[in-house]
């Protein structure tokens, strides 16, 4: 993908993680001012608020996955949650949502490999900005199933372009929908980057499976 930002084209045209963590590691200190003020990065606001419709219960234990600097915490919080971890493979963004003071623990953990997290760990996990170009490809659901409780629910966003462009999110989707590892309960288009014009899948998931998703 590229676009018609500089900033947003180092990160997503990224050809392997070193490269994407050098994008991030110059972003981190200007990210949410960048994110939300320059380009209208909405996509946080509206996963909290998915997250918010299927788990209601604000004593959940919840999950951050790839938390970036904070934003989906940020509102969470600001929706009453209390037990909130965050996750992220970039120590710089890490720092910048530990100045938050909204995470209970914060992990420097990469979404493409397995997790240091206990099966069935959470009520709920959010994972926005995530599922993307250059990012997390779609064997990262897998491990977002494993950490969730049974009846949790999982709500993420896939950014249009890639969700487009890589058949492999939707595939595997539906080979975990097949495999009775979740259901959907909706899926819907949002905005993701609204002064930008860039859209995203809003995706919510109830977990079914109890523990390691084998396809």
């Amino acid at each position: 993908m590229v676009t018609d930002n500089k900033t947003l084209d180092k990160v997503y045209t990224a050809t392997n993680h070193e490269e994407l963590m050098d994008a991030y590691k110059d972003w981190a200190g200007d990210y949410d001012k960048d994110t939300v003020d320059a380009f209208g990065y909405v996509a946080p606001q509206v996963t909290a608020q998915a997250l918010q419709r299927v788990e209601p219960n604000t004593q959940a234990r919840i999950l951050d996955a790839g938390c970036g600097t904070g934003l989906v915490g940020k509102y969470l919080t600001e929706m009453d949650y209390r037990f909130i971890d965050a996750m992220d493979y970039s120590k710089e963004m890490l720092d910048e949502a530990e100045k938050k003071n909204i995470y209970d623990n914060l992990e420097q953990a990469d979404l493409s490999k397995p997790l240091d997290y206990e099966t069935n760990a959470y009520d709920g996990v959010t994972c926005c900005g995530t599922f993307t170009y250059g990012h997390v490809d779609a064997k990262g659901f897998d491990e977002l199933i494993r950490i969730t409780r049974p009846g949790g629910h999982i709500c993420f966003t896939i950014q249009d372009g890639a969700y487009r462009d890589n058949e492999e999110y939707r595939e595997r989707m539906i080979k975990l929908e097949k495999a009775d590892a979740w259901e959907l309960v909706s899926m819907e288009n949002a905005d993701y980057l609204k002064k930008e014009g860039i859209g995203c899948k809003l995706c919510t998931y109830r977990v079914l499976a109890d523990g390691e998703v084998r396809l």
